[in-house]
């Protein structure tokens, strides 16, 4: 899938940074500037140093500028931030992922559906089960349902790139917000067939609503893997 720019911009930064060319604890350029430097929009500029604060990067000080904090120490290269907003494709830029799906479906939602997508009885849901794959490697097993009146045109094909990026770049929909849960649990025979889990290893469940910027639900999903292939991470920035 094609990069776009604030992604474009958001590596570029990101490289710097972990090169030492943006020296930890240092004052980065203003908007300004690297908006000029990248010949782009400072709204590109804002949106790419809005990821890279989300990553814990850069730290954002009203009245003293954009802030390196560098690599935080109990980082790990697992890691993945619990209230992203972007799929695994965007969250690993320049490394090779992968989607096999283990099943795509179309049916009526039940009464447990109806509710967590706050959806009718004849509202068609798709449902999805993909493995997906980074560098080879199995990482996450996902359960998927979202209207199917929200997510007009979904294929096989959009399932083995990017959920997310078609949702964004295509039918150009934003997400408003997520309520989200981890939970430690026990393996199940998909776990133990697709993630090659061992049957008394720790699972990761990730469940998880999503909700547009007009409040319609668009997914209810599960995600889940193993302990020792990723984490998830918070990071919390005191405004005040």
């Amino acid at each position: 899938m094609k990069t776009v720019k604030y992604q474009f911009v958001a590596e570029t930064i990101r490289q710097r940074i972990l090169k030492g060319v943006y020296k930890a604890k240092s004052i980065m350029p203003d908007q300004n500037s690297l908006a000029s430097e990248f010949n782009v929009s400072r709204l590109t500029v804002k949106k790419a140093l809005d990821l890279l604060a989300h990553e814990g990067l850069i730290y954002k000080q009203s009245g003293l500028g954009t802030i390196v904090l560098g690599v935080i120490p109990i980082k790990a290269a697992n890691d993945s931030p619990a209230n992203a907003f972007d799929g695994l494709s965007q969250q690993h830029t320049g490394e090779k992922v992968e989607s096999k799906i283990i099943s795509f479906e179309v049916h009526f939602p039940n009464q447990d559906l109806q509710t967590k997508l706050d959806i009718k009885k004849d509202d068609p849901v798709y449902e999805i089960r993909r493995l997906r794959i980074l560098n080879g490697d199995p990482l996450i097993l996902e359960h998927t349902f979202m209207p199917v009146k929200l997510v007009p045109g979904l294929n096989e094909d959009i399932l083995h790139k990017s959920v997310y990026g078609y949702l964004h770049q295509q039918l150009h929909l934003k997400f408003g917000g997520a309520y989200r849960k981890i939970r430690a649990t026990l393996p199940d025979k998909l776990d133990i067939k697709y993630l090659q889990a061992q049957k008394n290893d720790p699972m990761l469940e990730f469940e998880e609503i999503v909700w547009l910027n007009n409040g319609e639900n668009i997914e209810y999903a599960t995600s889940r893997n193993r302990y020792d292939k990723r984490s998830y991470t918070v990071l919390d920035v005191n405004d005040f």
